[in-house]
């Protein structure tokens, strides 16, 4: 079975790794593949398996929106996924909003605990 990597030559020996306690061999990494024995593989894994795996480490990296695992027979890919730049301009600005809104929040809220420890002015009736 061989595992393109695409982009993520990289994390080869991190993804080797992973999967190592999962399909019971640990995978030779060699340019932009991960290359694993068939037959050493643990009983049932199939290429579907080792596909929700490799899903799994995607996520942990925290890449698992980037890329898209395709498989073709005892082969799967690695396809990084092409984002317009308008889509990454707003990831960005979603994160920085998100950094930015958190402390004005904190703010806002010792006001609101002022206004409700002030007790209550009876109303005088004339």
């Amino acid at each position: 079975m061989k595992i393109l990597l695409g982009t993520l030559k990289e994390k080869g020996d991190d993804l080797a790794a992973f999967l190592e306690p999962r399909i019971g061999v640990k995978g030779e990494v060699s340019g932009g593949e991960l290359d694993i024995e068939d037959k050493s593989l643990k009983k049932g894994i199939r290429s579907r398996h080792v596909k929700t795996y490799v899903k799994r480490f995607l996520s942990i990296e925290k890449v698992r929106d980037d890329y898209r695992v395709l498989v073709d027979g005892s082969e799967l890919r690695l396809v990084e996924l092409e984002g317009t730049k308008e889509e990454e301009e707003e990831k960005e600005e979603k994160k920085s909003k998100a950094k930015t809104a958190k402390p004005a929040e904190k703010e806002a809220e010792p006001e609101a605990k002022e206004a409700v420890a002030e007790p209550a002015k009876p109303a005088t009736s004339s």
